[in-house]
């Protein structure tokens, strides 16, 4: 089932209500030209699916959530979380707790490891009031057990909408979900990296176009060095600073990027023995168990670190310490502390900054992105002074050096990436609006000779696209073994199942679903006390196919009527219907019933009479008999203008009969020759029967 057609595609506000049918809405709650928060909502044929659910690390409480209140949560089939970085899955907590959303959440095995560590400690280290809390330590484990994991290129399907995910580089678990809706494909990147770095793989790229790529643009049209000149400028500006007797702060998360530049930093000390006597400190809470989970998902890195791995543990620091407190932490020289959180806005890298920002011997490297509206965005433009966590201002002479070390895709990584994909629909989302508009003048460019649309929807704005699906059912199991030719009829099952159709045979139902083929046989019993010949004649003037039969069971007569139905005499009070069930066979044992029940009633009622009945009122009664067997035969039957004479009326053809006379005038032959004989047989039946009591 694919989707026709070029789609058109529209900008509006997000409604609370989702439009079903061909419209693919998508509607950025978060990241929509800004980097933070990241939050996608779409929907399709009914069905939603929402990426990503971050916080935005500027702001706190709930300012920092992403617009939950533009949509309705109960209505989400689906949550696909990437990566667990809090701009893109610490709001998870809140979402799962404290809504109405009911539905599946997906991410990968490292993902699950890394996000409990992670959101706990973010707890622990955020600096704002119970009232401003999302949620507690409590929320995130109750969160754990909601969440599922799924595995690189496994394919799940949750209510009609198949997902799976590719390795996406960036940090360690991260994915790529390509989501499949009635054949529809929509591919969200979340953080990529095509480049490989020391640990990690570089993203995967899809063996098949999406119809829509909602594709990150946090570096815009910006090229990042090639990355052996980063890390000779970052391990320069340690060693100048250490030399010096300074002290370097480098502000990084716990997880991602810290890994990588620990890596760099124990090799470089170990080629640099005039170092040893500098310590490393890789102050954070989780130091310790954050390298557990990178030893447990080795086998999910790159083949340099599988191959190291085999001889001795590459995450087996020998030259870095942790550090759990600054309390810990004996001031007394040169040192490099590498310290959580990345934006300096709260946390040991905040202490440590505010401690250290004044002397000029220090120095602050920036390795990764940073956000706007942190203290590590505002220290980049190197103001005179800055304001400390105590709310103190105190100048800023310590060196800053910005050198990025971001897992994300730069222009080149971005352009190359969907060069190789083309796919017809891009929406960008994850980057500031600045960066973001340059990258899509320069994307409007690359594909200036196809028909390729490329969107950048704000917060809260709705893209539309409009998908014209064909329904086309597959034949399967017997059926496609033979081809059928031009003109001739296939007959079997439809199944559907979400938005696929199958057709197969009835005895191949449950080899290709979890459905089987069952008979039900049903039979009614109805009062009938008269001739079973009437029933009978009455059959065969209706349909075509009456064959007299025998009961099996019971030996008795009966009747097989258009080879569906079974008729019996049951006694002598009663007949009896049995068929299989299935429409027609319905439809001919409800007309076979009304048949039965009105040559019940149309019966000749023969009651004893005394003998001081009257000749006159007995020829009156035998009248009527004889009349109400010609009514069960051939059905309109009416009196004439003269006594004793009667009009029959069979399929447009007119006989005249005279009851006194037994004569019959017809243009119709064999209908003139079959009411005479019908007339004499039952007035030699009925006359001369004497009407007395036993």
């Amino acid at each position: 089932m694919a989707s026709t057609g070029q789609p058109a595609s529209s900008l509006k506000r997000a409604s609370s209500t989702s439009s079903e049918g061909d419209e693919l809405i998508i509607t950025p709650l978060g990241a929509g030209n800004e980097v933070g928060r990241s939050c996608v909502h779409m929907s399709y044929k009914g069905k939603t699916v929402m990426f990503d659910c971050g916080i935005h690390p500027a702001f706190s409480g709930m300012a920092a959530l992403p617009y939950f209140d533009e949509i309705d949560p109960s209505a989400i089939d689906v949550l696909l979380v990437t990566h667990f970085h809090l701009d893109h899955a610490a709001s998870l907590p809140y979402f799962l707790e404290k809504t109405t959303f009911r539905g599946r959440v997906f991410m990968t095995h490292a993902t699950k490891a890394i996000y409990k560590l992670l959101l706990s400690d973010y707890v622990k280290v955020s600096k704002v009031s119970v009232e401003d809390m999302l949620y507690d330590e409590q929320d995130i484990l109750r969160s754990m057990d909601k969440i599922e994991v799924i595995d690189f290129h496994q394919t799940l399907e949750v209510n009609g909408v198949r997902f799976w995910c590719y390795t996406a580089g960036h940090v360690l678990g991260a994915a790529m979900f390509m989501v499949d809706i009635a054949g529809v494909r929509v591919l969200y990147t979340g953080d990529y990296s095509r480049e490989e770095d020391r640990h990690l793989r570089a993203a995967e790229l899809p063996q098949f176009s999406p119809d829509v790529c909602i594709i990150e643009s946090t570096y815009g049209v910006q090229t990042h060095q090639p990355r052996h000149i980063r890390e000779k400028l970052f391990t320069d500006v340690i060693h100048s600073t250490v030399s010096q007797g300074g002290r370097v702060l480098i502000p990084a998360y716990a997880l991602g990027r810290a890994q990588e530049l620990l890596l760099i930093l124990d090799e470089y000390w170990s080629n640099h023995p005039e170092l040893h006597n500098v310590p490393i400190y890789y102050a954070s809470p989780l130091a310790k168990r954050c390298m557990a989970v990178y030893q447990t998902y080795i086998n999910s890195m790159n083949d340099r670190i599988r191959n190291q791995f085999a001889n001795s543990n590459p995450f087996d620091f020998k030259h870095i310490s942790p550090l759990k407190s600054i309390d810990e932490f004996r001031d007394v020289g040169p040192a490099v502390v590498m310290a959580s959180p990345g934006g300096l806005q709260s946390g040991l890298s905040r202490q440590l900054f505010d401690k250290w920002c004044s002397d000029k011997k220090n120095a602050c490297v920036i390795p990764g992105y940073v956000v706007e509206g942190t203290m590590a965005k505002t220290i980049i433009n190197e103001p005179k002074e800055v304001t400390l966590a105590s709310g103190l201002t105190a100048p800023l002479n310590m060196q800053v050096h910005y050198i990025s070390f971001s897992a994300h895709a730069d222009y080149i990584q971005t352009s190359t990436f969907l060069k190789e994909l083309m796919p017809p629909n891009i929406i960008l989302v994850h980057g500031g609006s600045i960066e973001m508009g340059r990258l899509k003048q320069k994307l409007v460019s690359l594909f200036a000779d196809g028909n390729t649309k490329i969107i950048t929807p704000k917060n809260c704005q709705s893209v539309e696209m409009h998908f014209n699906s064909q329904k086309t059912a597959k034949a399967i199991g017997k059926l496609a073994a033979k081809p059928p030719a031009a003109g001739e009829t296939v007959s079997g099952l439809l199944v559907k199942k979400g938005f696929t159709y199958q057709i197969m045979a009835p005895e191949d139902l449950h080899v290709f679903s979890q459905l089987s083929t069952g008979n039900v046989i049903q039979r009614i019993t109805i009062p009938y006390s008269g001739a079973f010949a009437v029933i009978k004649h009455r059959l065969k003037q209706i349909y075509e196919s009456v064959d007299p039969t025998t009961d099996e069971e019971s030996g008795v007569e009966a009747l097989r009527v258009h080879e569906r139905v079974t008729v019996k005499r049951e006694s002598e009070n009663h007949v009896s219907l049995h068929w299989a069930v299935d429409p027609i066979s319905d439809m001919v044992s409800d007309s076979v019933v009304a048949l039965v029940l009105n040559a019940s009633r149309d019966l000749p009622k023969v009651v004893v009479e005394s003998e001081e009945t009257g000749g006159e009122e007995a020829a009156k009664k035998g009248d009527k008999i004889v009349h109400a067997l010609l009514v069960s035969l051939f059905g309109d039957v009416k009196y004439g203008g003269e006594e004793g004479k009667v009009v029959i009326n069979v399929d447009g053809n007119v006989a005249h009969l005279d009851k006194r006379s037994g004569e019959v005038e017809s243009e119709n032959e064999g209908l003139k020759e079959r009411v005479r004989t019908a007339f004499r047989r039952i007035t030699g039946a009925v006359k001369p029967i004497p009407l007395q009591e036993s």
